[in-house]
Parts: structure tokens; C-alpha cells; sequence
């Protein structure tokens, strides 16, 4: 069984996907990035695509890494797998066995990275405004709560 991007046109094809999907979700999460207050499902669903939920956050050096992880993971699982279904006809240092147990732990980390950004993505979204409401003088967070219970 060949893995999706083995042959140069899917490769092509993949890359150029995922290119345009981060370039949507930047361009999204630009527009909603001048808001004060994120809402945690919209930054849920931009968690979706991996980095989209710490860009619509406005964490760009966090979503750049978790981008970053991501795709090297991928590439690591991807080389493990070729390597363990091509064993036999080249000369590798490590048994084949060991490309086995390697390609699962890149796995493993795709799915702990991307479950990791989710629930990160969602957490700042939570707390994007706490810094202002620390900062705000006590009266005033009395008064707005009670403007609200009226």
C-alpha cells in the first residue's frame, strides 16, 4: 500500500492544499484577530486545520511551531513508512522491525500535537481577555455586574 503523497503529482497536489488551506485560515483569522473578545468555538473550529486556532487567537509564533511540529511529524511518519515497506530492497542500519516502532511513535505525535493546539487554541481564546480585566479598576467591573443584574 503507497502512502498518498509517494507519487510527484499527489505530493504536488498535497502541498499545494495545504498551502491554500493555511493561507485561508490566515487571512480569516486576520479579519477576526481586531476583535476584544474571541470566542472558544470559533477558535475551536479554526483548530481544526493544526496552528489555524492559535492564529485566530492572534499567537502567531505558537502557530507557526505547532505548524511547524506537525508537518515534520507527518514527514518523519511518512519516511518511516516508506522505509519499512521498501526494507528488503535496500540496506538500512536499523532493523525493519525498528522503522515499525518509529513510524508509530510519529503517528502518536500527530495526534498528541494536534489534540495539544486544540485544546490550546480553545484555553487562550478563554483567557484573551483577562489581561484587560485585571487591569481594570475593581468599581468599574462592580458597576458593569450591576448594569447586568438589572
Amino acid at each position: 500500500m503507497r502512502s498518498i503523497v509517494s507519487h510527484p503529482d499527489n505530493s504536488y497536489m498535497f502541498y499545494r492544499y495545504l498551502v491554500c488551506i493555511l493561507f485561508l485560515g490566515v487571512m480569516v483569522a486576520n479579519e477576526t484577530s481586531e476583535l476584544k473578545k474571541k470566542d472558544p468555538k470559533t477558535a475551536f473550529l479554526f483548530s481544526l486545520v493544526p496552528g489555524m486556532g492559535q492564529a485566530y487567537n492572534g499567537k502567531w509564533i505558537k502557530s507557526a511551531m505547532v505548524i511547524g511540529l506537525e508537518v515534520s511529524s507527518f514527514i518523519y511518519w511518512q519516511d518511516n513508512i516508506s522505509k519499512y515497506n521498501d526494507y528488503e530492497q535496500n540496506n538500512y542500519p536499523l532493523s525493519r522491525h525498528r522503522y515499525l516502532e518509529k513510524r508509530n511513535k510519529y503517528a502518536w505525535w500527530i495526534g498528541i500535537i494536534y489534540v495539544y493546539a486544540m485544546i490550546d487554541a480553545v484555553v487562550d481564546a478563554h483567557l484573551h481577555s483577562f489581561n484587560d480585566l485585571m487591569e481594570s479598576s475593581i468599581r468599574q467591573q462592580d458597576n458593569k455586574e450591576i448594569k447586568h443584574a438589572e
